[in-house]
């Protein structure tokens, strides 16, 4: 039985990468049209990605042709490209909808679940990219590996450092909380584990063996280091919560910045809270708020977590192949709709 597929690629998972991903999956009968959305290079992206994260969605130009292309398609899968309801009414045959990334706010789901098109995302595809760059950010926090860099840089051999009165400790003593057990933070917890630390786990949708499941409260209170991943719409850090937290504890945040109450976080660093903060998200990128910058134990980075080749060019097969093992009769991974 043949099947019209339509990939829209961009700068991230190119239409190369899409192209290249299903491939292995579709035979000579079936029908492919890979398309481009958005704009050359990942800073020309850069707002098109802020506006589709702060629901622009409706408001971008899709690509030239793509409602042509999806008018007798019954798979689409994306990236970035947004999939609007005026979209999917142009596309009477689609099926299914695979998106390449974790976050739905390019999708409109409520209109595929409407018109009964499955939606599926994929938040593991860039999981272990994040989570080895949080363990990164917390080594460096805790060991301060960037001051002591940007230190020898400016010419002073640094001796002293914001945790230095408490004892610099090793990985193997220490608490690490983690906010949200999805794919990332399963994985930010086996590879601390494996470090040695003790991990506790705060998310109200999951539970499990292997790790220590406590309310939010008992996890701020107790851990040396706090990380974030979470997919929350509201803040899940403000006032009370940073409150909670140890005086000397560290705070990580790879996932959303809407995720600590900015503010919160400035009132909370003035009163000498936190040894250490690594912060690589931010409300107006690429701006951030100027305050941060004038504090020693705050290290920012440019919105790293995720960027590696690998968390790109897997997700095109993995989209492919799941809905494929769906048809085939095994449950879909990640199913948002329908």
């Amino acid at each position: 039985m043949s099947m019209k597929l339509v990939c829209v690629g961009d700068t991230y998972v190119t239409p190369g990468m899409m192209r290249a991903g299903v491939a292995p999956y579709i035979g000579p009968e079936d029908s492919l049209e890979v398309l481009f959305f958005g704009r050359e290079g990942k800073e020309n992206m850069r707002e098109v990605v802020r506006r589709i994260e702060t629901g622009g969605r409706d408001s971008l130009e899709l690509p030239a042709g793509l409602t042509g292309a999806v008018a007798d398609a019954e798979l689409l899968i994306v990236h970035l490209c947004p999939v609007t309801r005026a979209l999917l009414e142009a596309a009477p045959r689609l099926k299914a909808v695979c998106s390449c990334r974790g976050g739905l706010e390019n999708l409109d789901v409520e209109a595929a679940r409407e018109r009964g098109v499955i939606v599926s995302n994929n938040p593991a595809h860039n999981a272990n990219a994040v989570a080895e760059y949080t363990v990164g950010l917390i080594i460096c926090e805790t060991r301060n590996i960037c001051r002591s860099h940007f230190a020898l840089k400016n010419g002073v051999w640094r001796k002293d450092y914001p945790n230095s009165a408490q004892g610099i400790h090793e990985l193997r003593d220490l608490v690490v909380g983690i906010i949200g057990y999805g794919a990332v933070g399963r994985l930010v917890a086996e590879k601390m584990r494996a470090l040695g630390c003790r991990i506790l786990v705060s998310d109200p949708f999951c539970g499990g063996a292997g790790d220590e499941f406590v309310p939010l409260e008992r996890l701020l209170a107790e851990s040396d280091v706090v990380t974030l991943h979470a997919r929350a719409k509201g803040a899940i850090l403000s006032d009370l919560e940073l409150g909670l937290m140890k005086p000397t504890a560290v705070l990580v945040n790879t996932a959303r910045a809407h995720l600590i109450d900015t503010q919160a976080l400035r009132r909370a660093l003035d009163e000498g809270k936190f040894t250490g903060v690594a912060l690589d998200v931010f409300d107006t990128e690429p701006d951030i708020p100027e305050f941060l910058r004038g504090y020693d134990r705050v290290t920012l980075t440019s919105h790293r977590a995720g960027d590696t080749v690998n968390s790109y060019a897997d997700a095109p097969a993995f989209a492919i192949k799941n809905y494929l093992d769906y048809l085939s009769g095994k449950p879909l991974r990640f199913r948002v709709a329908r």
